[in-house]
């Protein structure tokens, strides 16, 4: 998995962010989401959107290329699992 870096983070936001980045299952880390109270479960959804954006920008930047059509469609169809 590539590494991201998400600056700007509060330290529990840090931390949210690491526990669920070592969740192997997306279902797993929705459960852990589950677990948490209203407040944090709002800012790990505002975490994995970071993390998303992340990911798909460093995969921009890894794969060196001008024409970002590729990365629109990827950038479309993870807005659709919303």
């Amino acid at each position: 998995m590539s590494e991201i870096r998400l600056d700007g983070l509060t330290p529990r936001q840090q931390m949210l962010a690491d526990i669920m980045w070592s969740i192997e299952e997306w279902a797993d880390v929705e459960k852990f989401i589950a677990t948490l109270p209203a407040r944090e479960r709002i800012e790990c959804q505002g975490i994995v959107e970071m993390m998303r954006i992340e990911l798909i920008e460093s995969y921009q930047k890894s794969t060196d290329t001008e024409n970002t059509s590729e990365a629109t469609e990827v950038i479309t169809r993870i807005m659709r699992q919303q």
